[in-house]
This record gives structure tokens, sequence and C-alpha cells, in this order.
């Protein structure tokens, strides 16, 4: 998703008066020639405005405040439920502490330290979505954003989200707003008030039969996705045969 031009022009105006536009991208780190094309577009990407923010020391978040549809991000920060921390623990991690629970050793089952992948992981999004959902998330989801159910559906399959539906997400579910823009690898976890070491905190907190459920679950997803990848696979082998 994107915020008008006039609007980020208005913007970056405030926020670099003296800096022309290739000062501005030197100091973002992005390219000159992307940010040209987003203005003639008369669109610029989120990610432009956070990487502008950050080269100029001003929180992203409040940087993204200034846009419509995000005037409320500020005021809506809380912290993440632990439903939400767990959610961004790869499957590997979750088997690992499984392992380490059942393996016949003193520390098992007690304060285990695991140095837990960074996220976001493969399926953040999805497993973010599902651990919030209250029951009619992708339908009240639809009906609020206007975009298809199935386009959300794609963009989900795809480890993907757009900022603004990640938002409203958390608007519906009634969670902080940043945590959809964190779980995107928009914002950074410090950036969206996670807590350091929540994850961990979460995920050992759980009882050895939540846990194995958990697992249970995500390598259901896993296998789900090894299968239809499988499928599309041997439907392009099948297409260049035919085609000699």
């Amino acid at each position: 998703m994107s915020v008008t031009a006039k609007a980020f022009q208005l913007w970056r105006s405030q926020v670099a008066p003296q800096d022309t536009v290739s000062d501005v991208c030197r100091v973002a780190g992005i390219k000159r020639s992307t940010l040209a094309q987003q203005l003639v577009r008369g669109k610029v990407s989120v990610q432009t405005v956070v990487a502008i923010a950050r080269g100029y020391g001003i929180p992203p978040v409040d940087a993204l405040a200034v846009y419509q549809g995000y005037e409320d991000l500020p005021a809506g920060i809380r912290p993440p439920t632990d439903a939400e921390l767990v959610s961004q623990v790869s499957h590997i991690d979750i088997l690992r502490l499984l392992v380490a629970r059942s393996e016949d050793r003193e520390e098992a089952g007690t304060d285990l330290h695991l140095d837990l992948a960074p996220f976001p992981h493969h399926n953040s999004v999805r497993a973010w979505i599902e651990a919030i959902d209250p029951g009619d998330l992708r339908q009240q989801l639809a009906a609020s954003t206007g975009v298809a159910r199935q386009n959300l559906s794609a963009q989900l399959t795809a480890g993907r989200l757009a900022p603004a539906i990640a938002v409203q997400a958390a608007r519906i579910a009634g969670v902080s707003l940043t945590s959809g823009l964190v779980v995107t690898g928009l914002l950074t976890p410090e950036e969206g008030g996670w807590p350091e070491g929540g994850r961990s905190r979460a995920l050992h907190a759980l009882s050895d039969l939540d846990l194995v459920f958990l697992a249970r679950d995500r390598l259901d997803v896993l296998g789900k996705q090894i299968r239809r990848t499988e499928l599309d696979d041997g439907k392009d082998r099948a297409l260049w045969e035919n085609l000699g």
C-alpha cells in the first residue's frame, strides 16, 4: 500500500526542508530512481516513508501517523499478546523445545534457554492472523477494506500483507496496531513496541500439551504448503513435456 505523493511531499518538506530529493534518498539509503518513479505515479510506498523516517531519526510510527489511515497508530501501540508472540516462533524452534523437554536431563522443562531464530519467519503473517482471529477476521477485513477474500488469501499464502490491511486487522482484533507491521517486517520489533525476550517467555510458558498441539498445527500448515508446491511442480513438468 502507499500514500499520496502530495501528502508525502508535504511531509518531506517538513522533515528535511533544506534537503533535495537526492539528499533525502542518500540519507534514507534508497535509490533516487525508485522515489522518482513513485512520485511520478502519484503514490509513495509506505516502505519508502519508513526508510526516510529512520534516516532522519524519526520514529517510523510517528511518521506514518501523518498519513490517512495511520493517524491512530501511536495511540494504538500496546504490548502484544502471548498468542501473537508465539505466532512469531518458527516451527523449528517449537520442535527444538519439544525435544529438549523430552530429553532426560536436569534442565528439561524448567528454564531451558533457546536462542530463537529471528522473525518474521516463513509463515509469520498467516500465523499472526490465526493468532488474533476472533472467528470472522477475514470476512470483516474483506468488508471493511473492500479487498476480496481471495485476494486476502493470496497475500497470506505468499506470506505478505499490505500495511493498511495489517493495521485494519489489528483494529478488528483489538490488538496493538503495530503488530501487523512488525510481523510483515515493515517495523522492527523495537519500533512496534514488542518486548525483548517476549517470544521466548511466551513459548516457555506453554505446557507440554499446548506445545505438542502447536507443533502439530504448524506441521500441518507446512505439509499443505509442501504438497501444493509438489503439485505445482508436477503441473509445470507436465506442461514442458507436452510442449516437447
